[in-house]
């Protein structure tokens, strides 16, 4: 495997780019070495600039459920690029979608369509903040919500990867006004309401974490929650980011049978495109610049590019409901290889699953929150990734990130994994 363009852009970018790349987690800091350049990715499947192939389990972090550059998108996008990339101002387009948005998840009345995750969950809180007249938030210790500075406290994804899950740049009132409660753990969190009463407006989670990994809510804390925003007047947002049509159709709330006041969704709702999402309860949304007085507002929010690209993948979740299903077999599969092959080797790490977002901790403890996932072994996860890139499979180059299975990966890309798991784990133990 030869990877020496890459390396010579990697050289190159950092002359020009803080860290030679644009997001962190690329920068293969936690895993060692230098990141790989991509140029072309079809199915399930990625290429680098060195003509090497990959079976890929990121999928640009969650949104290719039907695997890289479907033709039915690449079919939608090329026919609106002959009409106009950007009008910067209303088209039915916009319309389209969120009637879809609405009509696809019953606790969304009303929606504003922004232009990537973070943006939707910094609007959400402040929609909240308006709403409510309070300024305190309450957001769970290893959750990642973008980096908005009231999120990068006790942050999750690259923050936590990098070691500062609590940045410079961010201010001692933003850090005073947000609160960090323990991941599944529900006594944490009506001690911070009991001491702050009356002053918090949101409650913000991701009902599945995906940025320390991948961890579940458990019913009763994901019930409590909603209990306790119900009784103290506290909006409850749902990040979905991530999760949202990706473990169920209904996103993680519908998974869960909780309804959030609010909820925030990303590229998935841009057929992979750069957008984001959110919305709620009408009450509440209608607090929103032009109809109320939280201003919000993006020149390129709800561009024609990322909702063709939304619709077209929104509509083909709709006509094929069974994709969930395929996607459960599919990960069930390599989750139950994956397994054995640590059975084989009398290793028993801890694999946590939902649906198709999977991530594997290098710990045998069960990991249920913070503490538990940060007990991963990172340096070994380290050597493992590498032992897996060297055979063609390219995972999150981070232990705290969850890996995403799509409908194109098939029966051979799922055997050769498992094969390659298997020889790498065996490797590095």
């Amino acid at each position: 495997m030869q990877i020496n363009k890459s390396t010579e852009l990697f050289n190159e970018a950092k002359n020009y780019i803080p860290g030679g790349v644009n997001s962190p987690v690329r920068a293969f800091k936690s895993v060692g070495g230098n990141p790989i350049f991509f140029e072309s990715a079809k199915g399930s499947k990625m290429k680098d600039v060195d003509g090497n192939e990959y079976i890929d389990y990121i999928g640009s972090w969650g949104p290719h459920l039907f695997g890289h550059n479907p033709a039915f998108i690449i079919d939608a996008l090329k026919h609106q690029i002959e009409k106009g990339i950007s009008f910067g101002a209303p088209s039915e387009l916009e319309v389209q979608v969120a009637k879809l948005l609405t009509e696809m998840i019953p606790s969304i009345e009303m929606v504003r369509m922004v232009n990537s995750g973070t943006e939707a969950t910094m609007s959400a809180v402040r929609l909240a903040r308006g709403f409510t007249g309070r300024d305190k938030i309450i957001k769970f210790e290893g959750c990642y919500h973008g980096h908005a500075e009231f999120f990068l406290i006790k942050a999750g994804s690259g923050a936590l990867t990098f070691g500062v899950p609590t940045s410079p740049g961010v201010t001692k009132n933003n850090a005073a006004d947000t609160l960090i409660g323990d991941f599944n753990n529900l006594e944490s969190v009506k001690k911070l309401v009991n001491e702050n009463k009356n002053q918090i407006a949101a409650i913000i989670i991701e009902p599945v974490a995906g940025n320390m990994g991948v961890v579940r809510s458990e019913k009763d804390f994901i019930t409590g929650l909603r209990d306790i925003c119900s009784e103290e007047g506290i909006v409850l947002i749902f990040d979905e980011v991530m999760t949202g049509f990706r473990v169920a159709a209904g996103g993680a709330q519908d998974l869960l049978g909780v309804t959030p006041d609010l909820s925030t969704y990303g590229k998935i709702i841009g057929g992979g495109l750069s957008v984001g999402a959110f919305g709620g309860k009408k009450e509440i949304m209608e607090m929103l610049s032009p109809s109320g007085p939280v201003y919000q507002a993006g020149t390129l929010s709800g561009n024609p590019l990322a909702m063709v690209a939304g619709y077209a993948a929104l509509r083909q979740i709709n006509r094929h409901p069974e994709i969930y299903q395929q996607l459960e077999e599919k990960s069930a599969y390599l989750q139950s290889g994956m397994e054995d092959c640590m059975r084989i080797l009398n290793r028993n790490f801890s694999i946590n699953r939902v649906n198709s977002m999977m991530t594997l901790f290098f710990t045998e403890k069960p990991v249920r929150d913070f503490a538990s996932a940060t007990s991963s072994d990172t340096a070994l996860f380290g050597k493992f990734f590498h032992e897996m890139l060297s055979r063609g499979i390219y995972l999150p180059p981070a232990q705290y990130e969850a890996l995403f299975i799509s409908v194109e990966h098939s029966n051979d890309d799922l055997d050769y994994t498992i094969k390659a798991f298997y020889e790498s784990l065996k490797a590095v133990l």
